[in-house]
């Protein structure tokens, strides 16, 4: 579905992300994992068209799309959970959503997508014109995640999910991503919450300084020794 080709990606001259490859299957978990400033978020930022690359290729359903405006990702079916959520703060929690869904211009399929999420997230029905800046922190990452998941999106990027939430919290949202892959998504999973991301990812890509620098199963990484003394404390 998606290959990111020997990208490498700079800010101010200085190159956070050097050439980086990697690729997504159809209905997989792939979880992006590394330390604070390893260079996942410049990643996805560049997937989703935030910013482009100074080199390489990133090709989404056979198309390249490294040079392509963020509000044409959206439309190609690729949407982002942002780190820190991003909410509308001072709208409601339908507006949230129905801002979520702006590529899409039949009602019907709004309606449809609507539901979807509802069901998926009950407390945002019963809440749906409560402002979303009145949400717990819990709260509103269930509502990033719905708004990303109104666009319809073949791919879901998230961008460190758990950050700023209780362990039980985190917990919940692990579960609601691998929800999310049963019912046909494919997921890029940022993440600095290691084990968490490992045990859900059907194949993960570790990254440091800006490099890959080892890949492979989930299971079979958690298992590996250069994860577990790194990242894991073992």
């Amino acid at each position: 579905m998606l290959s990111v080709n020997n990208i490498s990606v700079g800010y101010k001259g200085l190159l956070a992300i050097q050439g980086a490859s990697f690729t997504i299957n159809k209905g997989e978990i792939v979880s992006l994992v590394g330390s604070n400033g390893a260079g996942k978020s410049t990643i996805v930022k560049t997937i989703a068209g935030l910013l482009h690359p100074q080199s390489g290729e990133i090709v989404f359903e056979g198309a390249s799309i490294h040079q392509t405006p963020p509000y044409d990702i959206v439309k190609k079916r690729i949407s982002m959970i942002p780190e820190g959520r991003k909410l509308f703060g001072r709208l409601s929690v339908l507006d949230n959503l129905l801002l979520g869904a702006y590529a899409i211009d039949s009602k019907s399929e709004v309606d449809k997508n609507l539901e979807t999420v509802f069901g998926l997230f009950p407390i945002l029905k019963e809440r749906q014109g409560q402002r979303a800046d009145t949400f717990s922190g819990g709260e509103q990452q269930q509502l990033a995640i719905a708004r990303g998941l109104m666009s319809n999106p073949l791919l879901l990027m998230f961008d460190e999910p758990s950050l700023g939430l209780s362990p039980k919290l985190v917990g919940e949202v692990f579960k609601v991503i691998k929800t999310i892959s049963e019912k046909g998504v494919t997921v890029l999973l940022v993440e600095q919450n290691v084990y968490e991301a490992l045990d859900i990812s059907h194949r993960a890509y570790v990254l440091q300084t800006g490099r890959i620098v080892m890949e492979g199963k989930g299971q079979d990484l958690l298992g590996s020794d250069l994860v577990r003394q790194a990242f894991l404390g073992m």
